[in-house]
């Protein structure tokens, strides 16, 4: 069955003031897809991850060329909304960071932002998307409760939880797991392939082994260039560059 194309960059060029951390990087992104991307630290593919959903947009000297298209819509076209952007596409960050709320509150955040008053619905919505963060029965309990109580690992999975809350279609993921224990790690990655059933996730991860468990295709960044990319197995086995070869053979990196 032919996958759909979800997102892609084109030609995408990224700027902090004069420095130009992204060199026309066109990279294409399926439905239902895992995508992992790997370089050293400061190859720009944190950059390019945030450039996904218009993050860097906080940036006051960043300036971005070329295009992001979600559904073949440019995400950089000034009539688009950048609050639906960011709905649409969902990210978890390196580090846990839930709110000092309770844990339901972690969750329902996103929705109330939105506007949404129905409060059952909320409740449905936080429940659903607890269990699909495969946290509901370790919290449900406690919901009340404040979400700083929780583990490093589960707030991570709360994380998880607050960005599922909204539907996201696409769901960035910035080094999940690099703050985690190997056990809160692997729940991650069990998760991963769990979600990747219904949402297109695009992992930044500096652990290859990682890459190579979660991931279907990989794309290998050096000094903001995307030097290749292909299905995992391939990328790993018989890559066709000698900096992709040398990076995760641990030459370099």
């Amino acid at each position: 069955m032919e996958k759909m194309l979800k997102m892609s960059s084109r030609n995408l060029d990224f700027y902090y003031g004069d420095f130009k951390a992204l060199h026309a990087v066109s990279l294409d992104f399926f439905d239902k897809q895992v995508a992992a991307l790997i370089g050293p630290s400061g190859c720009g593919k944190s950059t390019f991850l945030r450039c996904l959903n218009r993050m860097n947009d906080l940036i006051p000297i960043s300036r971005v060329e070329g295009d992001i298209l979600l559904d073949n819509e440019n995400i950089y076209d000034p009539k688009v909304d950048v609050v639906s952007i960011r709905r649409r596409v969902g990210m978890v960050f390196q580090k846990p960071n839930p709110f000092p709320k309770t844990i339901f509150e972690n969750v329902a955040y996103g929705l109330r932002v939105i506007g949404i008053k129905d409060q059952s619905f909320i409740s449905q919505r936080v429940e659903e998307s607890l269990y699909h963060a495969a946290l509901w029965d370790e919290v449900k309990d406690r919901l009340h409760k404040s979400a700083l109580g929780l583990s490093g690992g589960q707030q991570q999975r709360l994380c998880i939880a607050r960005a599922l809350a909204v539907e996201p279609e696409v769901l960035l993921m910035d080094e999940p797991a690099s703050a985690l224990d190997p056990i809160a790690t692997q729940k991650i990655e069990e998760l991963i392939h769990e979600l990747k059933k219904n949402y297109t996730i695009i992992i930044v991860t500096h652990n290859m082994q990682q890459a190579a468990r979660v991931s279907d295709v990989t794309a290998f960044f050096y000094m903001g260039k995307l030097i290749e990319v292909d299905d995992t197995e391939t990328l790993f086995t018989r890559p066709k560059f000698r900096q992709t070869e040398d990076y995760i053979t641990g030459r370099f990196g």
